[in-house]
């Protein structure tokens, strides 16, 4: 078994930590946000295979609710369809695709990782053979240097209030997992750097019970587009509260893509919050400045369908995110001693529906080189070319969909 250190605990890092404990490594997880579990975003994720494969091979939690077992972890949207300004269909196809919450996927890998009891999941039983899973929070990394077998990690713990304190660990490794703004990354290579995309994505949910008649009818368990220049907006079901998958109490999750030229007056004062504090990539629930939002509620009824307009009227926590785009030219760092998975190798346009894919395949296929069944060689071109084939995809379906003309 090898000491391994993870740098990012989001679904990125439970993942791999997830896959290399079940090998019976054990695994530290260094996270930098200072509580002891993520906050929830209240996003919405589209299930890919990869990451339905991931949960099929490593999941082993019992979702239970008051009225007994739940299965799966998915709401299936069983159409795609597209509408047109009046709200109407316009294109429609049978077409099943599975849709998780952020929050949901969070806390069963967390159940199983290090035992955390939540109402989403009942934690598993440790299986024979198993490693340790530690997840430490408040931890910032600061740099490391090789030693005899392994690295030395320094980071700094947050030990209080605004203090925080040196410390140093040895592990065989460090991965990491720690996004598109990877530390990790940046000190690996300063001169890769996340680029502004031209837009942003406006995010929120809407409980279904609180969805008109015509709306539910509409958006209910299909995946719905609406497009328009410089405009795309979509929509469909998630888990809710606790990742139920009761009818009435899903969440409708939506995503909205508008342009901002980067720097404009407009795109400076959507990053600033309410306290002030510009933000480079996400401001987060909460942060937003009230006069904000109740501009972008007053443009929705002007530019978008009424069922989705509906939508953003009703949000109540929204949230807005700047697309970035980053690509690391390199994956193994120091004979293999340090590695970037998930979104600090690549971090994908959201259009592609495929960063939580990407995480969930890194980390099996890392796996897989752990286990001898790929040399290191195969192992970075997998995950390589996973990274360039699908960061170079959306960047062409997002300069199309905000810089050019969609046919629907």
């Amino acid at each position: 078994p090898k000491n391994i250190l993870i740098v990012g605990g989001s679904l990125g890092g439970l993942f791999a930590g997830t896959a290399l404990t079940r090998l019976g490594h054990h695994v530290r997880i260094l996270e930098r946000n200072p509580t002891p579990l993520l906050h929830d975003q209240g996003a919405g994720i589209v299930a890919g295979g990869d990451t339905q494969a991931f949960f099929a091979k490593y999941d082993r939690s019992s979702r239970t609710t008051a009225k007994g077992k739940v299965d799966g972890l998915v709401v299936t949207s069983r159409a795609r369809q597209y509408l047109d300004r009046r709200g109407e269909v316009i294109h429609f196809e049978e077409r099943a695709q599975r849709m998780t919450s952020w929050d949901l996927l969070y806390h069963v890998l967390r159940a199983g990782f290090d035992g955390v009891e939540s109402g989403y999941v009942e934690v598993p039983r440790r299986g024979e053979g198993e490693g340790n899973g530690v997840y430490e929070y408040g931890c910032m990394v600061t740099g490391w240097r090789e030693v005899e077998g392994g690295v030395e990690v320094e980071y700094e713990k947050r030990v209080d209030e605004g203090k925080s304190e040196l410390q140093k660990e040895t592990a065989d490794m460090l991965i990491a997992c720690d996004g598109g703004s990877s530390t990790v990354r940046q000190i690996l290579l300063p001169d890769v750097q996340r680029a502004y995309a031209g837009y942003v994505a406006w995010r929120g949910t809407v409980l279904e019970s609180e969805l008109s008649e015509e709306a539910a009818k509409t958006l209910a368990e299909k995946f719905t587009f609406y497009h328009a220049p410089a405009l795309q907006i979509l929509a469909y079901l998630i888990p809710g509260r606790n990742g139920t998958l009761e009818k009435g109490q899903r969440l409708m999750n939506y995503v909205w893509y508008c342009n901002y030229p980067e720097g404009s007056p407009e795109h400076n004062e959507l990053m600033t919050d309410v306290h002030g504090k510009k933000h480079p990539v996400t401001v987060p629930v909460g942060g937003m400045q009230p006069k904000i939002w109740e501009q972008q509620q007053r443009h929705a009824k002007e530019v978008l369908p009424p069922q989705f307009a509906e939508l953003v009227e009703k949000t109540k926590q929204p949230f807005v995110q700047a697309i970035m785009d980053v690509i690391s030219p390199q994956q193994v760092f120091q004979g293999a001693k340090v590695l970037l998975l998930g979104d600090a190798l690549a971090g994908f346009r959201p259009h592609t529906a495929a960063s939580t894919s990407q995480a969930a395949f890194d980390a099996m296929t890392l796996a897989d080189f752990m286990a001898g069944k790929l040399d290191l060689q195969g192992f970075e071109e997998e995950c390589t070319s996973f990274a360039k084939s699908v960061q170079k995809a959306g960047v062409e379906m997002g300069d199309r969909s905000q810089f050019g003309d969609h046919p629907l």
